[in-house]
């Protein structure tokens, strides 16, 4: 499965999501983001999901390194990128919580295991 996922800095600090009740891994922190849909691009996805879940448009810099990480039967190949806000305040519409955290503090949070190999890359 392709996934992508935004990692939204501002100040020192990058935005993470914590997963809401119901949905696989909930009360995992991750970078926000989603599944690609067939035919789109992976910077096209990134705009639509971001839109989905936090209600905002961000500007979408370089790509990470991608990962790819198994979760019992689901794998995933999860394609970070570097992205700011365009303007609009994040909101949580599609997670339990959102927080700004610094960079250095991200191993205090319960990261997703492929998102916690994202993090690795921005240290």
């Amino acid at each position: 499965m392709d996934v992508v996922c935004a990692v939204i800095q501002r100040g020192g600090l990058v935005l993470i999501c914590q997963r809401a009740e119901g949905k696989h891994l909930a009360g995992y922190w991750e970078f926000p983001g989603g599944k690609m849909e067939a035919g789109e691009g992976a910077e096209e996805a990134l705009v639509r999901e971001i839109r989905e879940e936090l209600g905002c448009e961000v500007n979408v810099g370089a790509a990470l390194e991608t990962v790819e990480h198994e979760y019992g039967e689901l794998r995933i190949r999860l394609r970070p990128y570097l992205c700011a806000l365009a303007e609009e305040e994040p909101q949580a519409l599609e997670h339990a919580a959102l927080v700004w955290e610094r960079l250095e503090s991200l191993g205090n949070r319960r990261l997703a295991a492929a998102d916690l190999k994202v993090a690795d890359q921005l240290s």
